[in-house]
């Protein structure tokens, strides 16, 4: 791999230039004028305008529509080794600082293009961490990556046994990688061989499977608006929708609830939500049901419930889809507010950055309308700062999460 960056250059039109003087981290196959130099795809080439002046330097790959990822914008960055550790020592002291002392030991080190490491995730779980890998420049480097990170936190004090590749994921191909998953063999550390852990969020144990468990085995980014619903739910007859391995359900009925129905189409969430009720002691006052939402909500009768979470999942993930997505966060919405009681409580949320704000309370509010109630609202929230969000890069700011009171 090349890094001497003045052997390839990049030049990109004015609208690609204005998108990287903005600070948006992706230069597209269709803003490139020419490219000066040899490259091989994976290697670090330099960005530049048309009058040549230096605007970042990424990852280039003309098998993706993305063709550069940048990753610094600093001319005299020297990409070795050190450049890459005290990267991943600054993504680190970040989460130290925002997480706190307990909840560093479940968190999300680095959140791709917000950490400057393009198509990275790394998470941990307790004593593992789970890796995504969604860009070449990172997949031919990730052996300086994960041996670096393994390090910091071992010299940190922090207890790691292994770390687990999630790289089963259909979008691999578009940057022309293979899908695969298992344990990564770090340098001098025996590989695990257990893929079943166990972390505790907010005072509450959760079993996470980083093999088979949906993403990287465990949804880190509500963590904080969990702990809010668990705030409001004392005393309260809650229906958690899409509760996947019950983590919504379990801060409910920690916080007081009354009683706690979880409900899911997946049978193995509803097997999983079931095991962590049990391993928290809070069985006695959860059900559990495998049942398609959209055909639970039209059946509730009004008055059964006094509080409903909708957490559903990204309803679409490209611009293309957005319309038939409203019209999913709508009927959920729609029927959740025609259920609940004036009085009572309703949390929802949308994971997905095409739904943006604005789309989403709009959405909210046609609901509403239609189901002839008022909001009140009592939080907006967004994702955990784990999960930092970058003012100039929209697909950072992905996570929409309301509480409301019906009036």
């Amino acid at each position: 791999m090349k890094t001497d960056r003045k052997y390839t250059k990049v030049t990109i039109d004015e609208k690609g230039r204005k998108q990287q003087e903005e600070g948006h981290p992706w230069v597209y196959d269709n803003e490139v004028v020419r490219i000066d130099g040899d490259y091989e795809n994976g290697d670090i080439v330099d960005v530049i305008s048309q009058k040549g002046k230096y605007l970042g330097s990424g990852f280039i790959n003309n098998n993706s529509k993305i063709i550069v990822r940048i990753i610094s914008r600093n001319a005299n960055d020297t990409f070795d080794n050190d450049f890459f550790e005290r990267r991943l020592k600054y993504a680190w002291e970040y989460r130290k600082t925002v997480m706190g002392q307990e909840d560093k030991k479940c968190c999300r080190i680095i959140f791709g293009e917000a950490d400057e490491f393009p198509g990275l995730t790394i998470d941990r779980f307790n004593d593992i961490l789970v890796a995504q890998v969604l860009s070449l420049g990172i997949e031919v480097r990730k052996d300086i990556i994960f041996n670096a990170i393994y390090k910091i936190l071992v010299e940190d004090g922090e207890k790691i046994s292994g770390l687990y590749e999630r790289n089963d994921v259909e979008i691999r191909k578009l940057e022309g990688l293979e899908e695969y998953k298992g344990y990564y063999r770090l340098n001098g550390v025996e590989v695990p061989k257990h893929t079943i852990t166990e972390i505790v969020e907010n005072g509450i144990k959760y079993k996470v499977d980083v093999e088979n468990g949906q993403k990287t085995g465990f949804f880190l980014d509500q963590k904080y608006n969990r702990l809010a619903i668990s705030k409001i739910a004392k005393g309260k007859r809650v229906l958690d929708c899409f509760t996947h391995t019950g983590s919504f359900a379990l801060n409910a009925a920690k916080g007081g609830a009354k009683h706690v129905h979880a409900v899911d189409i997946s049978d193995t969430a509803i097997e999983m939500a079931k095991e962590n009720a049990k391993l928290n002691g809070l069985e006695d006052t959860m059900t559990f049901e495998a049942i398609n939402v959209f055909d639970l909500l039209p059946q509730i009768k009004s008055n059964d419930y006094d509080f409903i979470i909708l957490d559903p999942p990204a309803f679409t993930k490209s611009r293309k889809t957005i319309e038939n997505a409203k019209k999913g966060y709508k009927q959920i919405n729609y029927r959740a507010m025609k259920a609940l009681p004036r009085g009572g409580y309703l949390a929802t949320c949308s994971c997905s950055h095409f739904m943006d704000e604005e789309r989403f309370i709009k959405m909210l509010k046609d609901a509403a309308k239609d189901a002839g109630v008022r909001l009140r609202q009592i939080e907006k929230r967004q994702q955990s700062p784990d999960h930092p969000i970058l003012l100039n890069v929209g697909e950072t700011d992905y996570l929409k999460f309301f509480i409301f009171q019906i009036v």
